[in-house]
């Protein structure tokens, strides 16, 4: 009895140790349960970034992931999209981190800045966030009072320091430990990102950055751009827009000044479609925008059928409307509508001045002929045979009027004086319908 009593109490011992040991023993399945999103932001932060970024949280939060990993190599962008993801990102409940591989300049700092860590490869850069225009010059100062404000909510947002922030977006801060003296844009590379509270860390790659995060073992899913979205990224970017507008506007202009339908019509009519199905994917423009477009077009058709011009001017106004909805900014929308026109102009100047009479293809549009005398045209029948003879001024001569010439009635002027009434006078020139006549003196 004594010796099962000392079994069980050894036992019991046994199962008290192991229990108390368990919580101290490293977790096989804590990682291998988490899941991991990782979303790349590559190339120019604009539009159709915005649209696959927020596809891939939606998805990211549908799927229940522990973490996100935003793994920036972009050079900047669009203010007003990087304003729209920073949107997003502050928007999802699940943990954040920005992975800045290689370099994550203007808009793509950020952005950083609004992850809940940031974690940098060796040799990579993050800041020179001044906000410059299309052209490259630096913005007006309402511009850049907006900016530097987002800048510095977007570093407040996370507990950063945010003077750092605005060293990247205002050359009048004065930062010299950091390298940015008063002058230059503060860019921070690893080290100095470490120091200053912007980088948690140094990692070498995106598995690295995995493992000190936590996650050896979860499932990495990685968010894929789509067929559409690469065309909706390349179609909404702010050179290729006014690109797209000039070849639609100058296709449609050529295919009115030359009947049927042809090549000029076919790629005007796609790079408007183009245009308005990469703003569509993009999440900017909706199916009431390109009914709007059909029916302007609709107008602009019916005009030729019914003038009057208001059904043109309705039609022409419903298509500049529906290329603003369609853009994602006025101010871009209009500069590219601009440059659309410009560009149609002077190409069409070129086309029919001084390539028309080279390219056959503009015989449908270009009239060559002339009506010379050479080809038989005689716009007037000019009286040679009247030349010499003599007659009488049947009015007074001021210096066109009538003379009686072989008993007809001719429009007749002088070389210039004044002739009177029943005056002799001789033909001395007849140029189409135009008879000279000089008076006849009696000495003559």
């Amino acid at each position: 009895m004594k010796k099962v009593l000392r079994i069980s109490y050894l036992s019991t011992f046994l199962l008290a140790l192991i229990l108390s040991v368990l919580p101290i023993l490293p977790s096989q399945t804590d990682s291998a349960d988490k899941l991991v999103y990782v979303i790349p932001v590559e190339n120019t932060v604009e539009s159709g970034l915005l649209a696959f970024i927020n596809r891939s949280i939606n998805e990211a939060e549908a799927a229940g992931a522990d973490l996100i990993i935003y793994q920036l190599h972009t050079p900047g962008g669009a203010v007003d999209a990087a304003s729209e993801i920073s949107k997003k990102i502050q928007a999802t409940s699940i943990p954040s981190v920005a992975f800045v591989n290689t370099r994550a300049l203007s808009a793509g700092a950020y952005l950083a800045l609004y992850a809940d860590q940031i974690y940098m490869t060796p040799g990579a850069t993050m800041g020179a966030a001044a906000v410059i225009t299309g052209d490259g010059n630096a913005a007006d100062q309402k511009a850049q009072s907006y900016w530097l404000q987002e800048m510095e909510n977007a570093a407040e947002s996370t507990g950063r320091d945010p003077k750092y922030a605005l060293a990247m977006a205002d050359t009048e801060i004065d930062l010299p430990k950091v390298g940015a003296p008063k002058g230059t844009l503060l860019t921070l590379g690893p080290k100095d990102a470490l120091e200053v509270g912007y980088s948690e860390g140094t990692v070498s790659n995106l598995d690295e950055l995995i493992q000190t995060l936590g996650f050896e073992g979860a499932e990495v899913v990685s968010a894929k751009v789509s067929f559409a979205e690469n065309i909706a990224r390349f179609i909404t970017h702010p050179v290729v827009v006014p690109i797209l507008l000039s070849i639609g506007s100058l296709g449609l202009v050529l295919e009115l000044y030359s009947p049927g339908f042809g090549i000029p019509g076919a790629m005007g009519i796609s790079a408007l479609l183009l245009f308005f199905y990469g703003h569509l994917v993009a999440g900017l423009a909706g199916m009431e925008t390109i009914i709007l477009f059909v029916v302007g077009v609709i107008l602009i058709v019916l005009e030729i059928f019914v003038p009057g011009g208001i059904l043109g001017v309705l039609g022409l106004g419903a298509v500049i409307v529906s290329f603003f909805l369609a853009g994602d900014d006025i101010a871009k929308t209009g500069i590219a509508l601009l440059i659309a026109m410009l560009v149609t102009i002077v190409a069409m100047v070129l086309l029919f001045t001084v390539f028309g009479k080279r390219i056959r293809m503009f015989d449908r549009i270009i009239l060559r002929d002339s009506t010379n005398t050479e080809q038989g045209y005689v716009s007037n029948v000019s009286r040679i045979e009247l030349v010499g003879q003599v007659g009488v001024t049947l009015t007074a001569l001021r210096p066109s009027g009538t003379a009686v010439i072989n008993e007809e009635r001719i429009d007749v002027v002088t070389e210039g004086m004044f002739i009177e009434s029943n005056k002799k006078v001789t033909i001395v020139k007849a140029e189409g319908s135009r008879i000279v006549v000089r008076e006849v003196h009696s000495e003559e």
